[in-house]
């Protein structure tokens, strides 16, 4: 089974969330999404406010949100650094839409005061979370 899995760290500012044998990882790079599996070429990325997606060896599915951070992919671990990290049961749903909503009012609010760049990370973050919600209510119907 080792030949199968690779080994997995997914740590935040605040806490460990997983550690562990997975086979596959999905997850939101810089440049898009990724597919990590066992063997995968050495890697380095930054990433952007999305989930990771881990099937782990069990073939059981776990949802992470993540806020943005780092991954690094070696021959034989995977590392995602997370600035913000939850697991997709523990992401509040309402305050995820509410947050959705200020940024699209911020972002439709055309005044000079409004700063794009920050109310757009913001909107960015609170769909990512809302597709984790999501992604993990699928797979437990």
């Amino acid at each position: 089974m080792a030949l199968f899995t690779v080994n997995l760290n997914v740590v935040s500012a605040e806490e460990s969330l997983f550690s562990g044998s997975i086979k596959s990882l999905q997850i939101t790079g810089s440049e898009g999404e990724l597919g990590i599996m066992p063997g995968h070429a050495p890697l380095l990325t930054s990433l952007k406010p999305g989930m990771a997606r881990i099937v782990k060896d069990n073939d059981e599915e776990e949802v992470i949100y993540l806020s943005g951070g780092m991954l690094e992919v070696q021959p034989n671990h995977v590392t995602v650094l997370a600035d913000v990290a939850l697991r997709a049961d523990d992401i509040d749903e309402q305050a995820a839409i509410e947050a959705k909503e200020r940024a699209e009012q911020h972002l439709n609010n055309h005044g000079s005061d409004v700063d794009f760049a920050e109310v757009a990370s913001e909107l960015a973050r609170a769909i990512a979370q809302l597709r984790a919600i999501q992604v993990a209510k699928k797979k437990v119907q």
